[in-house]
């Protein structure tokens, strides 16, 4: 069995202890070392670090995405699909209002995929999904009405 490498993600919170709440209790993150300006959390086996910098949390520009408008700057983890109901109904007994609600993106089509997003305290958005087949996952498909930079 492969094991696929561990990606790494450094973040701005403009509060640590609300950032180590959010996302130890709420996402049942893992935490690692710390200090009084940044802290490591495990993601689902990845680490994301949490550096205290309020002048670096700011609003988020959007894209249109289905019929969705989708923060431009997000990140987030691609779970089975058990995982991700599972998760769902974790952040909904802790009542965490969701930004984009779940839902099924690109139904009946290449990326068909669960999907919702989610904010931290500092604003920065979290998206969860989840695609009921994996090989999809990079599966290219080309859009209507996109100008494609790419072609030879």
């Amino acid at each position: 069995m492969m094991t696929l490498p561990r990606f790494h993600l450094a973040f701005p919170v403009n509060d640590l202890f609300k950032a180590r709440e959010f996302y130890s209790e709420v996402l049942g993150c893992g935490i690692g070392r710390h200090s009084d300006k940044w802290m490591d959390f495990n993601l689902y086996g990845h680490q994301i670090v949490a550096h205290l910098s309020p002048e670096d949390c700011a609003m988020i520009k959007s894209n249109e995405v289905d019929g969705d408008s989708i923060p431009s700057r997000h990140f987030g983890v691609i779970l089975s699909w058990g995982k991700w109901e599972e998760l769902i109904n974790v952040l909904k007994k802790k009542q965490v209002e969701f930004l984009i609600q779940p839902r099924i993106r690109f139904k009946n089509k290449n990326g068909e995929q669960g999907t919702f997003f989610i904010n931290d305290p500092s604003g920065n958005v979290l998206e969860f999904k989840s695609f009921k087949n994996d090989t999809m996952i990079f599966q290219e498909e080309n859009l209507k009405n996109v100008k494609n930079n790419f072609s030879t």
